[in-house]
């Protein structure tokens, strides 16, 4: 049989298999051809979109659906009972776990994105374009490699004479490590747009570059970023997307810490406290940083107690800064937001999944449940199954 690229294939007969789909299992006869150059395929597998599983299309867009919101015993026993499934709990893992990879996979190739661009984000009719975009960093759970050590000696001891297991993954060096995220959204919030890594934040960069690209985000009419500061986080935004007309320190991360302070010098839950730290954010947003700053040196210079001093001298350094990120009477005049909530909520839904009671993770596992969920938080659940598979689920 010739292909379509020329090749002659070989058929090897036909070979019966059976796959698992949410109407119950199939039994299928397919004919297999060979080639010297290609090996054997079976094109029967590849048009059912099963050419990599024995599980059909919408068994696993089930299976997804379900543990995105449950641990994999308790998805298990729902499958069980909403769709019939009978799976075990590590095969359902597997399952959605290699699921996840796929969608790291297409995101990093480009073909699974956002369905809009900046030139989306207008607020009407001539309006100019805006695209705001966060980022931020939250901890997850992993499994470190003292753990495995231990698991291994124990499964060691009751598996003596079976056959081994495949290798696990390498464990952490510590118990939680940091994931980070950025975003991408207008002003309206109605297009959202945000993926996760576990890489350090050089890998994030890279993905603020190859995302606001695809974004066109240098072609809206005004795009900044709105953040808690991070020193990791400016550096990544000047050097990736030195476009950006500003980047703002989140407000209600400016308040934490002048409360922070407030509550060391004046005690914490005292009225004195709380009445300063309304003046010094009132001045923020009022008078910017210059005359915010003058107040709080004016009253370091009278303390004498060392934590009292240490605790305004904080404040001091952590606003000098990010001097340029506190101008919040200029943010406001330019209608900027200096609110980071978008981009907070897309640390949790990201990762709620990851952080559920007793829950730990290897780390390339963690970040193909982050993927999952990040085509959902962004609204492209649907479009991932359709170009993945290409066949109606």
């Amino acid at each position: 049989m010739p292909g379509e690229d020329g090749q002659r294939w070989e058929s090897k007969g036909r070979r019966s298999i059976e796959y698992l789909t949410i109407n119950g299992p199939v039994q299928v006869s397919r004919r297999v051809y060979w080639n010297r150059q290609k090996g054997s395929v079976t094109p029967v597998d590849q048009w059912l979109g099963m050419s990599q599983s024995r599980y059909s299309v919408g068994v696993r867009q089930l299976c997804c659906r379900v543990a995105a919101d449950s641990d994999f015993r308790t998805a298990v026993e729902n499958l069980a009972h909403i769709g019939q499934l009978h799976i075990s709990h590590e095969t359902l893992r597997g399952l959605v776990e290699d699921e996840g990879r796929q969608v790291m996979t297409q995101q990093d190739s480009g073909t699974l994105g956002p369905d809009w661009t900046a030139e989306d984000c207008r607020s009407g009719p001539n309006k100019p374009t805006c695209l705001i975009t966060g980022a931020d960093g939250v901890k997850v759970p992993l499994v470190t490699q003292a753990e495995k050590d231990k698991r291994r000696k124990r499964r060691a001891r009751r598996r003596r004479g079976q056959p081994r297991r495949r290798p696990m993954h390498r464990g952490s060096d510590q118990p939680y490590k940091e994931f980070k995220i950025v975003a991408f959204y207008d002003p309206s919030k109605e297009r959202q747009y945000a993926v996760g890594t576990s890489g350090n934040h050089q890998r994030l960069g890279q993905l603020m570059r190859q995302h606001a690209g695809r974004l066109q985000l240098d072609r809206a009419d005004l795009a900044y970023s709105v953040s808690d500061g991070a020193e990791w986080i400016r550096r990544q935004y000047r050097l990736q997307l030195p476009m950006l007309k500003a980047n703002i320190l989140d407000y209600y991360h400016l308040r934490d810490n002048v409360s922070k302070a407030s509550q060391g010098v004046y005690g914490q839950g005292s009225l004195q406290s709380q009445h300063w730290r309304e003046q010094i954010c009132g001045c923020f947003l009022d008078k910017g940083p210059e005359q915010a700053l003058e107040q709080i040196r004016s009253l370091h210079k009278t303390l004498r107690a060392p934590d009292k001093r240490k605790a305004l001298g904080q404040l001091i350094h952590f606003i000098e800064v990010r001097r340029e990120m506190t101008q919040y009477p200029q943010f406001h005049a330019a209608g900027y937001e200096i609110g980071s909530g978008p981009t907070e909520a897309f640390c949790k839904t990201l990762t709620g999944r990851l952080k559920g009671q007793g829950m730990r993770w290897d780390r390339p596992n963690a970040e193909a449940m982050m993927a999952l969920a990040s085509v959902r938080s962004s609204h492209l659940w649907q479009s991932y199954w359709d170009i993945q598979h290409k066949i109606p689920a």
